[in-house]
């Protein structure tokens, strides 16, 4: 029997259910989940290993390595620019970053780029992986590239390059990267533990990962698929592991606490508010989770729905049954969503990868006791 240690009220007994069990049938190595509702954390659950050994329990300190539940981060950090006046979502990227006007690109908008619509899902030729260390390289290669698909026409999934076109648009307009914003503007203020490249300092408290032994399931393999994840440079490589922790890659590198993300995506589901503070107004919360485009994905196998950044829930519902509930998970099985109907913030992470690209069966099942708890 798995120790489950945290907060667990007696209202929510099937989700510690359903959180030992995942457990039991081997299919976790260490875990986290949390809830935050009406801006309070009601439940709190984790157990397990932070290395693959097991000799290091996980715990409330642990941090684990979010990937692409990052991007949910990323559309925060542009929907506040969006509500100070100093961005529109309907205006051109090249308007801030006159480069990217470059083959085809002038008319691609901000919510096209946040949406996946800009037809710039990978890198087609060959580059070295460690190219993706060079900030400035890489968005020369986004600004000169033309789309792989018409942009505005459907939506392609960004897997690495939407933390590049996110963060330079940021960049050009606040002048930080986005991890250093993040880090200054809402983590340090509201004892956040999520990093957007982590200090050394840190290191230590990083899980460790259990990788999958096989391939996601990427349906039918077109030129989008291929450049955003079947190329030997599809990804950064050649740094080590330490290299990628320490970068600030806003769609890929986060580290965090499930505790932080629910804190986070509950203020998203309750008005903006965190600790008595509105960190992003309803109007804009609305906004950057309206649907911007629907339909099969040209590099999801899935039927997607996409606001500004964020999965939408209503076409896969990974996270229970509200048609409003948006968010974004990550390679392996994490997740962070926000169900403004409830009111509800809830993140899952772990350490042992699944094959799964979206709606993994373990924090599926956690959802579903929840929101049959409520």
């Amino acid at each position: 029997m798995v120790e489950i240690a945290g907060l667990a009220p007696a209202r929510f007994a099937r989700v510690k259910d359903a959180f030992a069990a995942n457990f039991e049938t081997g299919q976790e190595l260490g875990a986290r989940f949390t809830l935050v509702e009406a801006g309070e954390t009601v439940l709190d659950l984790w157990a397990g290993f932070a290395d693959r050994e097991r000799t290091r329990a996980l715990d409330e300190r642990t941090l684990t390595p979010i990937f692409s539940t990052t991007k949910a981060v990323a559309a925060l950090l542009i929907a506040r620019l969006v509500d100070a006046g100093k961005l529109d979502y309907a205006q051109p990227v090249a308007s801030v970053w006159p480069e990217f006007a470059a083959a085809g690109k002038a008319a691609i908008t901000v919510e096209q780029a946040m949406s996946h619509q800009a037809g710039l899902s990978g890198f087609p030729d060959r580059m070295e992986p460690s190219l993706w260390f060079d900030w400035d390289a890489i968005c020369g290669k986004l600004a000169a590239i033309a789309p792989l698909w018409p942009p505005g026409t459907a939506s392609g999934y960004h897997p690495i390059t939407y933390g590049y076109l996110a963060g330079e648009i940021f960049r050009r307009v606040d002048g930080r990267r986005m991890g250093a914003a993040f880090a200054e503007d809402l983590a340090e203020p509201f004892g956040l533990d999520l990093y957007i490249g982590l200090h050394e300092s840190e290191f230590g408290r990083v899980a460790e990962l259990q990788r999958p032994n096989a391939l996601p399931n990427f349906g039918e393999r077109n030129d989008a698929t291929r450049a955003a994840f079947l190329t030997p440079w599809a990804q950064p490589g050649g740094g080590g592991a330490a290299q990628l922790r320490g970068f600030d890659l806003p769609s890929a590198t986060g580290q965090a606490t499930a505790l932080a993300l629910a804190r986070l995506m509950g203020a998203l589901a309750n008005d903006g508010w965190l600790d008595g503070e509105t960190i992003l107004s309803p109007a804009l919360i609305a906004e950057a989770a309206r649907e911007r485009i629907r339909g099969q994905d040209l590099v999801l196998p899935f039927d997607m729905s996409w606001g500004a950044g964020f999965m939408r829930n209503e076409t896969v519902h990974p996270w229970g049954p509200g048609n409003q509930t948006f968010g974004h998970s990550g390679w392996g099985g994490s997740c962070a969503f926000a169900d403004p109907e409830r009111r509800l913030g809830g993140a899952y992470v772990m350490n042992r990868q699944s094959t799964d690209l979206l709606g993994d069966s373990r924090p599926r099942r956690l959802i579903e006791a929840a929101y049959a708890s409520l």
